[in-house]
C-alpha cells in the first residue's frame, strides 16, 4: 500500500543534513540500522531475514559510525515494519532524532578546540599569584574545554525530549507563531507550547530551580497555565526532577488552580509512559529513563580521581580506574562554533 506522505517526511526528516555547520543527516545504512533495532524491540525480527540477528547495542562503546547495515533495501523493509506495528513510525522518528543527536554531540567532542590563553587569558587575574604560572596557563585551558563541551551537552540536551515526548504522547509542539494558545495580554501573540495533544497543553522541564525567578523568566512561567486557560486548553506540567524547592511548588499550584495537572519525578515518568501507549511506552522505558535511572544509581559519594591527556589525536580523561578516550581529528577541530538548532523544534518529528 505504500508509506503514507507523513511516514515518508519522517524518513525525509532522519536523512535531512540538519541546521547549523555541524549538520548530522543519516545515511540509508544507518536507518537500516535503526530499523533492525527497533525490529529487535518489538519481536518481529524474523520478519526481516534480510537483517543480521546480532547487531551494536544501540547505547554501547562502540563508535557511533559503526552503527550502520549497508546493501538492504530501507525504504521497502520501514514500510513493511510499519505495516506490521502499530507507532512503528512514531518509534522510528524518535530512535533517529536521538541518534541524530548523539552523532553531532561525537562530533562537538571530536572538533571542540581547546581555548588559546589569548581567548581567556585575563580570567587569570582572579587566581595569578595562587598558582604556578606553569600551572594556571593550562588549568584554564582545561577548565573551558569541559565548559565548552559540557555547555554543548546542555544545549542538545535541551532540544532532546520535547519533540520526543510530544511524539510519543501523540501531540505535536508548537512555536509561538504556530500556536493555538494565545497571551491573555496580548491575543495577536502565541504561547510557545511544548505539546499539544487535542485540549491538553503539556509544558516539559527536565528540572526547575530557583535561578528562573532570578533571571526574570518566573512572571513567564506563571502566566503559562492561565493563558493555556483562557485559550481553553488543559495545561499539564511534567518535572523530571522530583528535588523539591518552593517555585516548583508555587508552578504545581498554578496549573491546578487553572484546570491543569502537574506530575513530577516518578509520577510524571509514569504519566507519560501510560498515555504513551504500549509501543511508545516501551520507547520512554528503553531509551531514555532506564539509562538514566542507571547513570543515576551509579553516581558515587564522592568524586574519584581524574586525570585529562591531550594526545593529539585523542583525548584520554581517567575517572578512577577507567578510561574514557575521545577521539579527536585535529585537522578540523573548530574555534567557538555558532552552530544552533532550529527555533521550529515542532518540524523535528513530522508526521504526528
Amino acid at each position: 500500500m505504500g508509506l503514507s506522505r507523513a511516514q515518508m517526511a519522517i524518513v525525509q526528516k532522519a536523512r535531512a543534513l540538519g541546521a547549523g555547520k555541524q549538520g548530522i543527516a543519516l545515511s540509508e545504512a544507518a536507518c537500516s540500522y535503526l530499523l533492525a533495532i527497533e525490529a529487535q524491540d518489538m519481536g518481529v525480527q524474523d520478519r526481516f531475514p534480510e537483517l543480521p540477528q546480532r547487531l551494536l547495542a544501540f547505547y554501547g562503546p562502540e563508535p557511533l559510525a559503526d552503527r550502520e547495515i549497508p546493501g538492504v533495501p530501507f525504504l521497502a523493509l520501514f514500510e513493511r515494519l510499519v505495516g506490521l506495528v502499530t507507532d512503528a513510525d512514531t518509534y522510528f522518528s524518535c530512535l533517529a532524532w536521538l541518534h541524530k543527536l548523539r552523532l553531532k554531540y561525537e562530533l562537538v567532542l571530536k572538533t571542540q578546540a581547546i581555548p588559546s590563553m589569548d581567548q581567556i587569558g585575563p580570567r587569570g587575574l582572579l587566581q595569578y599569584g595562587t598558582a604556578p604560572d606553569a600551572a594556571l596557563p593550562p588549568l584554564m585551558q582545561w577548565r573551558k574545554w569541559f565548559f565548552d563541551i559540557d555547555n554543548r551537552a546542555a544545549q542538545l540536551t535541551g532540544y532532546l525530549f520535547e519533540p520526543i515526548f510530544a511524539a510519543a504522547l501523540g501531540g505535536t509542539p508548537a512555536s509561538a507563531r504556530k500556536s493555538p494558545v494565545r497571551r491573555r495580554n496580548d491575543a495577536s501573540k502565541g504561547r510557545q507550547v511544548d505539546c499539544i495533544r487535542e485540549r491538553d497543553a503539556y509544558e516539559f522541564k527536565i528540572r526547575l530551580t530557583i535561578a528562573a525567578s532570578g533571571q526574570g523568566r518566573w512572571a513567564e512561567e506563571l502566566d503559562f497555565a492561565p493563558d493555556c486557560r483562557v485559550s481553553g486548553f488543559r495545561p499539564i506540567l511534567i518535572v523530571l526532577d522530583p528535588t523539591p524547592n518552593a517555585r516548583l511548588m508555587e508552578l504545581q499550584q498554578v496549573f491546578r488552580a487553572n484546570g491543569g495537572d502537574a506530575y513530577v519525578g516518578g509520577a510524571a515518568w509514569n504519566h507519560l509512559e501510560t498515555e504513551s501507549g504500549e509501543v511508545m511506552g516501551r520507547f520512554l522505558e528503553r531509551y531514555v529513563r532506564l539509562p538514566i535511572q542507571s547513570l543515576l544509581g551509579a553516581a558515587p559519594v564522592s568524586l574519584p580521581s581524574l586525570t585529562a591527556t591531550d594526545r593529539g589525536d585523542s583525548i584520554d580523561i581517567r575517572i578512577g580506574g577507567n578510561l574514557i578516550r575521545i577521539d579527536r581529528s585535529p585537522e578540523t577541530v573548530t574555534a567557538d562554533d555558532d552552530d544552533e538548532m532550529p527555533d521550529d523544534i515542532d518540524d523535528q518529528v513530522p508526521g504526528i
